[in-house]
């Protein structure tokens, strides 16, 4: 059984730093795409990064976050990390985890999904 599970989050003020991991169990990490979406409320899920397996360079990103947001993983620790710097309040969502990632119909899409972290910016 596939578990993906967040932790940090939290609130924050316009400008400051924020970080969320993930640590995954049930599959195999090492071989995984992983990332992030989020939910604003009122709207629809929408792809934040992703990272392929082997780390590195190999991210991907919204042009909402580009910049800002910077994605990583620990292979050995079977945990994905987003770093979330310069917060604006357009950031407060809910934070899902989300492994075995592709593009599909010219969208990201997810096999799993943790169960949602909130991030709250304030202005």
């Amino acid at each position: 059984q596939v578990q993906l599970v967040e932790s940090g989050g939290g609130l924050a003020q316009a400008g400051d730093s924020l970080s969320v991991s993930c640590a995954a169990s049930g599959l195999t990490f090492s071989r995984t795409v992983m990332g992030w979406f989020r939910q604003a409320p009122g709207k629809e899920r929408q792809f934040v990064t992703a990272i392929n397996w082997s780390g590195g360079d190999n991210t991907f990103y919204a042009d909402s976050v580009k910049g800002r947001f910077a994605i990583s993983r620990d292979n050995a620790k079977n945990t994905v990390y987003l770093q979330m710097n310069s917060l604006k309040p357009e950031d407060t969502a809910v934070y899902y985890c989300a492994g075995g990632m592709r593009i599909r119909n010219m969208k990201w899409g997810a096999d799993y999904w943790g169960q949602g972290i909130q991030v709250t910016v304030s202005s």
